[in-house]
């Protein structure tokens, strides 16, 4: 049944039907459509715009379709134009002429910015946990390898030696800004679009911000005609996911990079590795890598949306009917990333003497040696020269600094002592370090209590 034909006398062609119909990708809104309606004839009840009789009987029916949706003796039939026409058709099956009333002071465009609305708040607060599960699991790796050295990277390029307590926590600090970002998506949402009608509200005297408690939501929406047009907040959740998604894709490619035969920093788990089909030998990053590649398709949802609403006039236009797909598939593409993701790196093994020894032969202490000098007086200008001349010595012998005698270091200054080598060690390299935001363990203790506390209280 539609919910609309009055005025027409032709019937719909079958194209058109098909190609207008949503009920194909919103029937997944039922279970937000039927608390949206049993809030809304609560109220038409309370306003005596329905009797507590027949408000009873609406909700009573809707309750045993939604039970019946749940358990799978009511199929969702995908003939009907959309979810709401679907629960309003069985709901006049089952109760009768009581059932036509449902839709009293309202309108479909408020009917679906509803649901939207309740949806996505659903679906925030799913995301937010997995995020944190994410955390949690960074925070886990975190304390144990404080005092785990590797190169820290500038342009791919060796730089300074660092701990991958240190290196987790960059990307810790990513997604914790993820989950403030949902967090304020799902404030700036939550004000309910339902009596708004289609664009101008109604002669009915509903009361919005009943139905607005009713739903938990923090107030209605304070004018009729953005109510109903407005999809800013599935634009923002998109480019959240977007964000989410690329924070995802960086640590998957520095992941792909460490699993590689130059690198052997990490092993992934067989559960999260594929093999060739004609080279035995093979074990690739394969979750990595579709972390990586899926993220252009959340970048396509929002770039989609964008272009959707940047030429609609007010009100509502069927354009907006676009937004579910979109929105859908780059929820379900996000979620299952992060769930990967995480699983994969709970699971990795860390090759630590390959990464300390890659911080060793990567010049990652010339900073350090620099510094030594300066404490020795010399201008900070000529010791960045006189340790670049013995970087040079070292790529010409294929040696480390560590490995210059120090005979080999007083020819190209006498400043230099034997307490050099000391100076120049990974483990003091990283142990002085210790401003706020620093690799030392002790700034990284620090750092972990905080996180610590963080995920106890949000």
């Amino acid at each position: 049944m539609n919910l609309w034909g009055g005025r027409f006398t032709k019937e719909t062609n079958q194209l058109v039907y098909q190609f207008n119909a949503s009920i194909p990708f919103d029937k997944r809104l039922y279970k937000q459509d039927i608390e949206g309606s049993i809030a809304h004839v609560t109220m038409l009840a309370r306003q005596s715009i329905l009797t507590e009789a027949e408000c009873s009987e609406i909700i009573s029916g809707l309750k045993g379709i939604l039970a019946d949706i749940e358990d799978g003796s009511l199929p969702i039939d995908e003939t009907c134009e959309d979810i709401h026409s679907f629960v309003e058709t069985h709901l006049i099956r089952r109760i009768g002429d009581t059932g036509k009333k449902l839709h009293t002071g309202r309108s479909r465009n408020d009917q679906v910015a509803l649901d939207m609305k309740l949806y996505i708040r659903d679906e925030i607060t799913e995301l937010d946990q997995l995020v944190k599960e994410l955390l949690s699991t960074l925070l886990s790796m975190m304390e144990e390898h404080t005092q785990t050295y590797m190169p820290g990277f500038t342009h791919l390029q060796k730089a300074q030696p660092i701990t991958l307590a240190h290196h987790l926590g960059a990307y810790f600090e990513m997604f914790k800004r993820d989950r403030q970002r949902l967090f304020d998506i799902r404030t700036r949402l939550n004000l309910c679009p339902l009596g708004s009608g289609a664009l101008a509200g109604t002669t009915y005297p509903l009361d919005r911000d009943y139905t607005a408690e009713l739903l938990h939501f923090d107030s209605a929406t304070a004018n009729s005609m953005d109510s109903v047009s407005d999809r800013d907040y599935l634009i923002e959740l998109l480019s959240a996911l977007s964000t989410i998604m690329m924070h995802l894709s960086r640590f998957s490619e520095e992941i792909i990079i460490w699993n590689s035969n130059e690198y052997r920093f990490v092993e992934l788990d067989d559960a999260y590795s594929t093999g060739s089909s004609i080279m035995p030998q093979k074990k690739n990053p394969d979750i990595a890598e579709l972390v990586r590649g899926k993220t252009g398709r959340v970048y396509g949802a929002l770039i989609s949306l964008l272009t959707v609403m940047k030429g609609l006039p007010l009100a509502y236009n069927k354009d907006i009917q676009e937004d579910k797909e979109l929105t859908f598939d780059a929820i379900d593409t996000t979620k299952g990333c992060i769930q990967l993701f995480t699983g994969m790196i709970s699971t990795m093994r860390f090759c630590k003497p390959t990464m300390e020894a890659s911080a060793k032969n990567g010049f990652t202490n010339a900073t350090d040696a620099a510094d030594y000098l300066v404490g020795k007086g010399v201008p900070f200008r000529d010791a960045h020269g006189i340790i670049g001349e013995l970087v040079l010595r070292c790529l010409e012998k294929n040696i480390s600094l560590d490995e210059l005698s120090l005979s080999e270091y007083k020819e190209v200054s006498p400043i230099f002592e034997a307490d050099i080598y000391e100076a120049i060690s990974l483990k003091t390299c990283v142990e002085k370090r210790l401003t706020k935001g620093a690799p030392s363990p002790a700034a990284m203790e620090q750092a972990i209590l905080l996180n610590k506390k963080y995920l106890n209280e949000t």
